[in-house]
């Protein structure tokens, strides 16, 4: 924890003299100040790569995306050390107060990295197999041969309660828990999308029972375990699981036109979405997977690796997390998110130590596709082999358009009481 803290720190330091003054609407170019006086390395990063990658990214993001409508937060960290940072627009469009380095975020379904981890954390301590089936912890679970492993994968075949719940014509004036999530499959009994692990099937039901499992194994709330487990012991100070009770310090998120999206009878579910967190929290969690600190190197594998190969494609799916597979041998491990009008892009190439975070609250599809061309800053991740569009993937991922009860966050309240060297 102390190498996290300490690294962590530095990458601050070094990273203050731009992030600080960036937390301004405008995105300005760094004068020639204290950064380009660095001479000694900084981590496993010398002054003249540092240099080097916060000039490039800079020049990325100023034409890709910070002019472009973008309202959020944005962090590049190379080795561990954070080579661009920054922060632009408001919390609230309505009020326009500052968004900063705390102002946390709703990462949407980059959440899912988190429920995933805690589950083969949970594996490698024991006391889950992947293999174990539904039926061992929800008795008599309509859908036979259902195992941890196809939740994981998205390989399930269960069908999304995302849909389901709004064609079957559930009660919006009252919030979905995952509880009512797993009664729904009970009672409604909605049709499976495929038989268990014959192809893949994203499903944000799948990550709603994984907590749920979470909660049998631990005796934990999950919102409470994922603090206790992670938030706390990496200094993750601007993470939390959304519930009822943090209805009055969620960050509101706002459609492309910058009016507020109102939430609705979805917005309590957790396990596949409702973590909101900050670029620079979400680095801590990056450099902690990256050091062993949540899970071993086997267990890392296993979720790296792609479990759906029905059909030839650079997509694919591991263990909680989405993975580009291409051509010239290059992986990215990553996932993006969307939900209302808070979208993320979280990405990770291993091979270049590289770390890429973009969290707004205004929805742009262009985190997307800013997030993605950043990756040949760092590599040849030949853009022009991808075959398909990444915000048509994440689009189809999420729920795109929300079904607004017209409740306000009170009345929600109201019804449910930088990677080390090596």
């Amino acid at each position: 924890m102390k190498t996290i803290l300490y690294t962590i720190a530095v990458a601050v330091i070094l990273g203050s003299c731009n992030s600080m003054s960036q937390q301004t609407n405008k995105a300005k170019a760094p004068k020639e100040d204290s950064i380009r006086k660095v001479t000694l390395n900084i981590g496993s990063l010398s002054a003249k790569e540092y240099l080097y990658y916060h000039d490039l990214l800079q020049q990325h993001f100023e034409s890709q995306l910070l002019h472009r409508g973008f309202n959020g937060g944005i962090l590049v960290a190379k080795n561990g050390v954070i080579v661009y940072e920054d922060y632009q627009g408001f919390r609230d469009l309505r009020i326009k107060d500052s968004l900063t380095d705390r102002t946390p975020l709703h990462i949407a379904s980059a959440s899912k990295t988190f429920t995933g981890m805690a589950i083969m954390q949970l594996v490698q301590q024991g006391k889950l197999n992947l293999n174990d089936e539904l039926n061992k912890f929800f008795p008599g679970f309509p859908y036979p041969g259902v195992t941890i492993k196809n939740l994981l994968s998205h390989r399930s075949g269960l069908p999304n309660y995302v849909h389901y719940l709004e064609n079957l014509h559930w009660d919006k004036t009252r919030m979905v828990t995952n509880q009512d999530v797993l009664n729904s499959l009970f009672t409604l009994k909605p049709n499976k999308e495929a038989f268990p692990d014959k192809r893949f099937s994203y499903s944000n039901t799948n990550y709603a029972l994984l907590a749920l499992i979470i909660e049998k194994i631990t005796g934990e709330a999950y919102p409470a375990y994922m603090k206790k487990t992670f938030f706390d012991p990496l200094g993750m100070n601007d993470t939390f699981v959304a519930t009822a009770a943090d209805s009055s310090r969620l960050t509101p998120s706002f459609d492309a036109r910058g009016r507020v999206w109102k939430p609705d009878f979805l917005d309590l579910t957790y396990g596949d979405k409702n973590i909101y967190s900050t670029p620079r929290d979400l680095l801590k969690w990056d450099i902690a997977m990256s050091n062993g600190q949540i899970i071993n190197q086997q267990m890392m594998d296993l979720a790296y690796t792609p479990y759906s190969n029905e059909r030839p494609s650079i997509h694919n799916y591991g263990l909680g997390w989405r993975l580009l597979m291409l051509k010239n041998g290059k992986k990215i491990i990553y996932h993006n998110g969307r939900w209302h009008g808070s979208n993320a892009a979280f990405a990770r190439l291993l091979s270049e130590k590289a770390t890429i975070i973009i969290i707004g609250n205004r929805y742009n599809s262009n985190i997307y596709s800013s997030a993605k061309k950043a990756y040949d800053l760092f590599g040849d991740y030949v853009q022009d082999g991808a075959d398909d569009d990444e915000e048509k993937l994440t689009t189809n991922e999420e729920k795109s358009e929300s079904s607004t009860s017209g409740q306000s966050l009170a009345a929600i309240s109201s019804i449910v009481s930088p990677i080390q060297k090596k």
